[in-house]
């Protein structure tokens, strides 16, 4: 990819996060006369990345509206002078006449994308300026474009192509499996409740991203897990920009925070040692989920993507599709990938086939997903969901599901008497079963396609076409079992600071280094992992280098930082070993 870039070419990269799709512009970038301009949606990530980037002695700047008229003059007179490697600035600001005008007059080596998935109008993150880049091949033929996404299905792929006019670019693609990444999903009892216990019993103490639909439910719950001695912040478009910008830098830079969100926090956060990533609510689709999940683990070590959900769920996202002022097709669009989203939730399949299968993937069980550590049991419920169907259909296809499920179970409640539906020949036909797992009989049906939740009537449940052949007994059902909300287990990797993986004599200067890095990384005024990641201070601590010339032979220690760092690393190794 690098030379391809390197040499002109214009490229298309899909490649998973963590996996260096920075480096396919960075290199080049170094390469070739001019600035590389690198498109970027999100104007709170480009200080930390172009601080990362001069850390590293690489010539860098943005240019955003954070800057004073006079810093982004002197920005501008430094691209049009050929002094930077690299300038990352907004699509926003990209379009002005401005902007364009200073690319006229400066030297240019490329045009990096950043997070080109955003042209999808079909997308889960769709971002109007980006239809608009199509200019730079209009404007600058000459200079080579290289778009990057990590989370691009086919039709997405086919719309990047065609929106920035990119036909003739080569396409670079990866598997977009990420392996260190357990999944797991579990039955909503006490979604807060149980999210506690799973960042206390695996993740005491490191960093993690929460992710919930709305604003309230953010705003509650970094409450509750504040008040729960959790060092918890809420993020959502709702808040005042400042404010914004301080809870991010705050989860950038300090360790062990957890920041409980909207989808509106994430997209590009480069912070490596994001232990895990929950979700209180089901995701609206594969691409987001992959999405957000992949923000753990960059670093490579064990991460987990934790998710609790309820049938709930499924009527509140299916509701929104509906009720949205969008046309049909796009609703419709919408609804498959909810659906599909629905099938990864009640698979009892390997969750990764499953994913990697969406994106055009095939792979082996993993391993290392609920379903592969704890296999699901798989029973005849061709029964239940015939009793099912029949209480919808005998209730009229009026009702939701709680009124359903009353009606199964033969409770007697005040709405069922009113509709004399205990009356009915379904009344109490179901009644060993608890209401949970006929909830959960109820979403599986919805994942099988065989009813639907009809928002213009009040949720009520509704049969498809594809319920008759069951109905009459033609057709087999397979369900999982419904299985009890188990207690949470530790998970290899999860206790805080990657710990697991120091040797207890390797500890102390662990620390030691961690301790350091952060007042170096405070005076210099970026996160930690700009200094260097975990994974290089534990090689330090169990290597013990005596000389530079050792420390050069340690992972991501490169000449630059030996010169910065390496007096003072030697110092605390000599300290540690007296």
């Amino acid at each position: 990819m690098i030379a391809h870039v390197a040499d002109g070419g214009d490229a298309l990269v899909l490649m998973p996060t963590g996996a260096g799709k920075s480096l396919c512009y960075q290199v080049p970038a170094l390469m070739r006369e001019g600035a590389a301009v690198v498109v970027s949606p999100l104007i709170a990530l480009m200080q930390d990345q172009v601080a990362a980037l001069e850390e590293l002695g690489v010539r860098a700047a943005y240019l955003n509206s954070t800057l004073s008229a006079a810093e982004a003059a002197a920005t501008e007179r430094r691209v049009r002078a050929g002094e930077l490697d690299l300038v990352y600035v907004a699509p926003e600001r990209l379009l002005t006449e401005r902007c364009l005008s200073l690319l006229d007059d400066s030297p240019l080596a490329l045009f990096a994308i950043d997070e080109a998935h955003c042209v999808s109008q079909w997308g889960h993150d769709f971002r109007p300026e980006y239809i608009q880049l199509s200019v730079l091949h209009d404007r600058y033929p000459e200079v080579p474009r290289i778009a990057l996404t990590a989370t691009a299905d086919r039709q997405t792929r086919a719309e990047i192509v065609t929106r920035l006019q990119l036909e003739s670019a080569r396409v670079f693609a990866t598997s977009v499996d990420r392996p260190n990444i357990r999944y797991r999903v579990v039955e909503r009892e006490n979604g807060r409740a149980q999210l506690l216990q799973f960042i206390r019993e695996e993740h005491d103490g490191d960093a993690g991203i929460v992710y919930c639909l709305s604003r309230k439910k953010v705003e509650e719950t970094a409450a509750f897990l504040v008040s729960k001695g959790i060092d918890a912040l809420p993020y959502h478009a709702g808040m005042a920009a400042p404010l914004r910008a301080a809870q991010q830098r705050r989860f950038q830079r300090e360790e062990g925070v957890v920041m409980v969100a909207t989808i509106a926090f994430g997209m590009g956060i480069d912070k490596p040692d994001v232990r895990f990533v929950a979700h209180l609510d089901l995701p609206k689709s594969m691409e987001g989920y992959y999405q957000e999940t992949g923000r753990a683990g960059r670093d490579g070590a064990p991460a987990n993507a934790w998710m609790v959900y309820g049938l709930q769920d499924v009527v509140q996202l299916r509701r929104m599709i509906d009720e949205s002022e969008a046309d049909e097709s796009y609703k419709q669009v919408q609804r498959t990938k909810l659906d599909a989203m629905l099938g990864f939730c009640e698979t009892s399949e390997c969750r990764r086939q499953r994913l990697l299968a969406y994106f055009d993937e095939t792979g082996s069980p993993c391993g290392n997903c609920d379903s592969c550590l704890t296999p699901p049991e798989t029973v005849d419920g061709t029964i239940p969901m015939q009793q099912l169907l029949s209480c919808i259909y005998r209730v009229q296809q009026r009702f939701g599901a709680m009124h359903v499920i009353d009606v199964l179970r033969g409770e007697a409640t005040e709405k069922v008497q009113q509709w004399q539906h205990g009356q009915l020949s379904t009344f109490g036909i179901g009644t060993e079963r608890s209401a949970p797992e006929w909830r959960a009989i109820i979403r599986q049906a919805i994942a099988l396609g065989l009813i639907i939740v009809d928002h213009d009537r009040y949720s009520a449940l509704r049969l498809t076409a594809a319920s008759r052949p069951v109905l009459q007994g033609r057709q087999r059902i397979t369900l999982r079992a419904y299985r009890k909300a188990e207690k949470a287990k530790r998970t290899k990797g999860g206790r805080a600071r990657g710990a697991a993986d120091v040797a207890p004599g390797d500890a102390a200067l662990y620390d030691a280094l961690r301790e350091w890095r952060r007042t170096t990384a405070a005076s210099h005024g970026v996160p930690a992992y700009v200094i260097f990641h975990d994974a290089t201070l534990k090689a330090v601590a169990q290597l013990r280098p005596e000389s530079a010339r050792g420390l050069r032979g340690v992972a991501g220690i490169g000449e630059r930082k030996a010169e910065a760092y390496g007096a003072e690393l030697l110092a605390l190794v000599r300290a540690a070993n007296a």
